[in-house]
């Protein structure tokens, strides 16, 4: 349990940064996440084979990897939606509404009983988004793009979780991921027709910045979560991703000192869903002590 947690404090921490490049890539969204599952699917392929890794999916498996795919590759496209329209901090605060959708659709995917304390934990979290949304009007496309991506990414953690109980790993991140490269490829022209970016091809420092979020803040970070998910909920899973506004805000004061932007409201919704992380830290510890034996 112990390494499960370490893996994912690692896999959030890499997270981070990825706020910070979506604002230093200047492609549009849906270039950058074209790019990011291109060279991170390339990537995992190329160690699979490497790693003399082989594996037999039946068609319903393989389906399933490549529907999950396309829900990771829209929700990516719209939390770097909602940073390009708003900034960093309001991108990385919004995803932290992952938890809230979670215990919403954990009972209904899963057939297990609503927890109202997650539940209540989910809506501690979206009071403070509202607090945000309610003083904060300048920002609201991006916001409502942020929550938007928050609900995908609650969906594809409880599909995946089902997912990792058949497959390892890195084969449904692999599939996932070219899954997402498949359908993105597919609607690329209608997107970039209703959506015309200044430039399609990457400049040199983005390139750099693509390498590095496609190879650590991709490919680690996803393989080290969906470990950790094996051996802790996808709830906790999501709620601890709720750590990765605290990372990229931070990252994104020093950089692009976006706290001389932000007013009392986003300052009060963020206090609010740092104080739901760490009732959940608290519940996930306690309840671990009492499953401990003697």
């Amino acid at each position: 349990m112990r390494r499960a947690f370490l893996q994912l404090h690692i896999a959030v921490f890499l997270a981070g940064f990825t706020g910070i490049l979506g604002r230093l890539i200047t492609l549009n969204e849906g270039l950058l996440v074209w790019y990011r599952v291109l060279i991170s699917a390339v990537a995992l392929f190329l160690l699979r084979w490497a790693m003399g890794r082989k594996v037999s999916l039946n068609k319903n498996q393989l389906i399933r990897l490549l529907f999950i795919g396309a829900t990771i590759a829209f929700h990516w496209v719209f939390f770097y939606g909602s940073i390009k329209y708003a900034n960093v901090s309001i991108g990385l605060v919004c995803f932290s509404a992952i938890g809230f959708f979670t215990a919403v659709f954990n009972p209904v995917f899963t057939k297990q009983k609503l927890d109202f304390g997650e539940l209540a934990l989910g809506l501690l979290v979206i009071f403070g988004i509202y607090l945000i949304f309610h003083f904060d009007d300048q920002y609201r496309t991006g916001i409502v793009l942020g929550i938007v991506g928050a609900m995908l990414a609650a969906v594809f953690t409880i599909w995946n979780k089902k997912l990792l109980n058949e497959i390892d790993s890195v084969t449904v991140t692999t599939y996932e991921l070219a899954g997402g490269l498949l359908v993105l490829s597919l609607l690329m022209p209608f997107y970039l027709r209703y959506f015309p970016p200044d430039h399609i091809i990457p400049t040199l420092s983005d390139t750099g910045w693509l390498l590095f979020l496609s190879l650590f803040c991709t490919v680690l970070a996803v393989n080290l979560s969906m470990n950790a998910l094996r051996k802790i909920s996808s709830f906790t899973v999501n709620l601890t991703y709720n750590l990765e506004p605290v990372y990229g805000i931070l990252l994104a004061f020093v950089v692009y000192q976006e706290n001389q932007y932000l007013g009392k409201g986003f300052y009060a919704g963020f206090a609010i869903i740092l104080f739901s992380v760490i009732l959940q830290s608290w519940k996930v510890w306690h309840k671990s002590r009492k499953t401990i034996p003697a």
